[in-house]
């Protein structure tokens, strides 16, 4: 099993350095990364979370809602997308076997058109909320334009059977490799959740939403920027359950950070360490050991 970081459109909100820490001025736009995976199976390729779409780029004021393009801006570029950055990679759209959603937020789930092969899993609690479109939040955040594909779309119960960590999990999604797994966190939304994915070297955990910054990890000051921590409390649908499982995943990194690379969707420091490039630059084939796409999908290339 492969893993690939992609990331599929920063997102430029207002703030700047109140919301990354690095942007040098306030009155400048910051940038948060929207951190994705490509995973290479036997069976085919697994995305877990899309980004924002090619449809997204085209005409975002069709597909995204006013308030969230002022707020944050998002720096769209066609060759950010996941599906462009997996061609890069010398796949095809058809190669995405199946998507793995960590929520249905515009900028999660922006991508799901660009792969009409895919089957798309969530948890049923996401599903749920997202398609009742309750209150206005909801409407701006959940969006039905990007949502061509709910015919594929299959829904998972929450839990039940053994544990992962000391957390709940969903194991043996249909189609998918027995190495990943949902972890559901909830909080930002009702049906937001972790995937914990098995590597050789150890288990990464993309915890999405969970938490928007690094330090916010940090076992004994834990610490997030004003900016994010504002964002945050704007999006939590059940803040007793976002804060509890925040404070799980600080206990998880410090008690098994050996085993476990935790990191969340939108922290750039996080992600261009774990890529080792830029946010702001796209996959590319070379990155990939100099191995054809297609070979890489024969299994005794599995792990290399």
């Amino acid at each position: 099993m492969r893993v690939h970081h992609l990331n599929c459109i920063s997102s430029c909100p207002l703030g700047g350095r109140l919301m990354d820490a690095r942007t040098p001025s306030v009155l400048r736009r910051g940038e948060l990364c929207c951190h994705c995976l490509l995973v290479e199976t036997e069976q085919g390729l697994v995305l877990v979370d899309t980004g924002f779409g090619l449809r997204d780029v085209a005409d975002p004021s069709s597909r995204l809602s006013t308030f969230f393009l002022a707020m944050l801006s998002p720096d769209f570029r066609e060759e950010m997308t996941a599906v462009r950055q997996i061609e890069r990679l010398g796949f095809e759209a058809a190669d995405v076997r199946h998507i793995v959603l960590t929520h249905l937020d515009f900028d999660h789930a922006g991508g799901l058109d660009d792969f009409p092969n895919a089957t798309i899993h969530m948890l049923r609690q996401e599903r749920d909320y997202a398609l009742a479109q309750k209150t206005w939040l909801d409407r701006q955040r959940f969006r039905p334009q990007q949502w061509s594909s709910q015919r594929r779309w299959k829904v998972h119960g929450a839990g039940g059977g053994e544990r992962w960590y000391g957390f709940e999990c969903v194991r043996d999604i249909a189609g998918l490799p027995p190495e990943i797994l949902f972890v559901p966190l909830p909080g930002h939304t009702f049906g937001h959740a972790g995937i914990a994915i098995r590597t050789p070297e150890c288990w990464l955990l993309q915890a999405g939403d969970a938490y928007f910054y690094r330090h916010e990890m940090d076992r004994n000051d834990p610490w997030c920027t004003p900016g994010l921590r504002f964002y945050q409390t704007l999006m939590e649908k059940d803040r007793e359950a976002r804060l509890d499982n925040q404070e799980r995943l600080r206990r998880l990194r410090h008690t098994h950070g050996g085993e476990i690379e935790l990191f969340c969707a939108h922290d750039p420091l996080e992600y261009e360490r774990l890529s080792g490039r830029s946010q702001h630059a796209p996959a590319a084939l070379e990155q990939a050991r100099g191995m054809p796409a297609k070979a890489r999908f024969r299994p005794q290339h599995r792990g290399a």
